[in-house]
């Protein structure tokens, strides 16, 4: 087969996280799509573990410990407060206090307890940076990256939000491993399954808190619905905005997934933080959703209802112009839509053969690299092309917030933009070239940013590019305008 560097440069950039050096791009042109298919084929290439990844209910449970330690503690800080009052009251000699001129107290690196000992980690922030750093490392070392684009691409789908608060910023990474990673080459209704009943979606949509209003829990309460989740599954899940739903099928689905929940602090169900369904909690009875009716018992009512949303011909073409438009293009091209919503209907939401599906298709090899990258995979691509990847999450936590892309922290249920207008304002332009400035002042020993561009691009590379290099007063400069050159900017 002839060598194709323009083919093996789309291969890496439309498809991953671009080339690593040496060899990657080499590999990608001699065979764009066998280069890329063959990560397809390899055995549980999407999963991932390491030091310092836990399991949600592990995660949750030491949340819950931290934060009864904390209600404690305020508590008692509270009664000594009150009690120091009665005492100044009564007329008691107050507490000394230190000279005003007292020597200042030496710097710490992290929080106090009472008496000097070190606080322990915060569970949350822990998982958090741990989480981040697997995920980042993974992307940064894998050789074609896109079973990892699958992954970014399928989390942001079914994405949930840190800014909810420590129960969400402790397990999103887990979230992540264990609901939407297994499932990335196998079955669409799988995938929503498994993301619908985690604890992280429960709780970001607010699941936990909807009970069937003629339920044991709902007439004794008085509490009612919660339609969070139930709206999120038709509106950006499955069969998407403008698909003929009605404000009936939300709250009849509503209705249906009552009592998907999870255990909580106190265990009495279960182990803490484990997913669980509430008998007490569901809406008794059949609802129609779609003009489809649903009797089945308790939670198979739930999942009855996912298989046949996951089965529709709108979720089908919703899934189908997503996957184009991040893969290929802001304005997906109609007949690569077509096509991919037929194999997910003729499939069943098979998502490997959804990925060889948009491989084999030419669209795929020839619209321009007109997208722009988003701020995480330009982190990676930066990461991969230098060949620095941190050792420690904060730089890559503080890079990604400054471009404007907090990790597993989107603004709303739908996830971060994926079109070029939504990341090439000229703040966030600026904010990458700063980022490219900083990382080429940091690189000591870099190679010749020349070099480099043919190792990344090779004779794809634009002429003016190399120009431009060619011109810099040097190597930190050359190796800044690389990092925002088209050839690693867009893909």
């Amino acid at each position: 087969m002839a060598i194709d560097p323009r083919a093996g440069l789309t291969a890496l950039n439309r498809f991953g996280f671009g080339a690593r050096g040496d060899g990657d791009l080499a590999a990608a042109s001699a065979d764009p799509r066998g280069f890329l298919q063959a990560e397809l084929r390899q055995p549980g290439i999407a999963l991932l573990d390491g030091p310092g990844l836990g399991r949600t209910p592990g995660l949750l449970q030491a949340l819950f410990e931290q934060q009864e330690r904390q209600r404690v503690e305020r508590e008692s800080a509270n009664r000594e407060k009150v009690a120091m009052g009665m005492d100044m009251i009564r007329g008691a000699e107050p507490p000394a206090v230190a000279p005003a001129m007292a020597p200042p107290a030496p710097a710490m690196t992290g929080p106090m307890q009472k008496g000097g000992a070190r606080r322990p980690p915060n569970v949350e922030q822990r998982s958090y940076r741990a989480e981040a750093l697997a995920r980042f490392q993974r992307a940064a070392a894998v050789r074609a990256g896109f079973v990892e684009r699958l992954v970014c691409f399928w989390s942001n789908h079914f994405c949930v939000s840190v800014a909810k608060g420590g129960f969400v910023r402790a397990i999103a990474g887990a979230y992540e491993r264990e609901a939407i990673r297994p499932h990335v080459l196998g079955r669409f209704v799988d995938m929503l399954a498994a993301v619908e009943q985690h604890p992280a979606m429960i709780f970001y949509l607010d699941n936990q808190q909807s009970i069937g209003p003629d339920s044991r829990a709902g007439r004794n309460r008085k509490r009612g619905l919660n339609e969070n989740l139930a709206r999120e599954i038709l509106e950006l899940h499955t069969l998407g905005v403008g698909s003929g739903y009605t404000q009936a099928d939300v709250t009849a689905l509503a209705n249906v997934i009552t009592g998907w929940t999870f255990v909580g602090r106190e265990g009495r169900l279960g182990e803490p933080g484990t997913a669980l369904f509430v008998p007490n909690m569901h809406e008794p009875g059949a609802q129609t959703v779609l003009g489809k009716t649903y009797a089945q018992p308790d939670r198979a009512q739930g999942l009855a209802a996912l298989e046949d949303f996951a089965r529709h011909p709108a979720t089908a073409k919703h899934i189908a112009t997503k996957f184009a438009r991040h893969f290929v293009a802001d304005e997906a091209p109609p007949p690569l839509v077509e096509r991919l919503a037929r194999n997910f209907r003729e499939t069943g939401g098979d998502l490997k053969a959804l990925a060889e599906t948009l491989l084999a298709s030419p669209e795929a090899w020839t619209a321009p690299p007109a997208k722009l990258r988003s701020p995480y995979e330009f982190a990676v691509a930066s990461a991969r092309m230098t060949g620095r990847t941190p050792a420690d999450a904060g730089p890559i936590i503080g890079a990604l917030n400054s471009l404007g892309q907090p990790l597993w922290a989107p603004t709303g249920p739908n996830g971060f933009p994926d079109t070029a207008a939504s990341w090439v304002s000229p703040e966030g332009m600026k904010a990458r070239l700063d980022l490219s400035w900083q990382v080429a002042s940091r690189i000591q020993d870099m190679a010749d940013p020349v070099d480099l561009l043919d190792k990344v691009a090779g004779a794809a590379a634009s002429p003016e590019t190399r120009q431009a290099l060619a011109r810099a007063e040097s190597r930190q400069q050359a190796l800044a305008m690389l990092l925002m050159s088209p050839e690693v900017q867009r893909r």
